[in-house]
């Protein structure tokens, strides 16, 4: 594997994700963000961030796969909520599981969570970039 996941001791430990991730691979892989489109470029799970999160995640999946690439090889998720507050944790936890779940692996190397105004169109609620590096 070209990452490893560390939650270096003196740091909290998170559920959601691991605190520092140690690459060593050859090939940088940059995922753009990746909203609740599905193919066709309809919205999925309109009004419903559960199930947008799940779909981004699993748009990202199809994105690394694309480049030969898994969440496994994932260094840095970057995931922006609109209009995030802490009482939406558990609708984002739960999309995350759902997708970990169809994919077979749980996500959790180092990601940074921004509450932002708006998205590319009024329905999107969230969007999930990646950057993998493969051997």
């Amino acid at each position: 594997m070209a990452i490893t996941l560390v939650n270096p001791e003196g740091l909290p430990e998170i559920d959601v994700y691991r605190q520092v991730s140690v690459a060593a691979g050859s090939k940088l892989v940059f995922v753009a963000g990746q909203v609740a489109w599905d193919a066709d470029g309809r919205t999925v799970g309109a009004g419903d961030l559960a199930a947008q999160t799940e779909r981004c995640y699993l748009n990202v999946a199809t994105a690394l796969a694309a480049a030969g690439a898994s969440f496994a090889d994932v260094a840095k998720l970057n995931v922006q909520v609109v209009d995030w507050s802490p009482d939406k944790m558990p609708q984002l936890l739960e999309g995350i599981a759902r997708a970990s779940a169809v994919l077979g692996t749980t996500p959790v190397p180092p990601a940074t969570l921004t509450g932002v105004a708006a998205l590319d169109v009024p329905e999107h609620l969230i969007e999930v970039e990646a950057t993998a590096v493969v051997d």
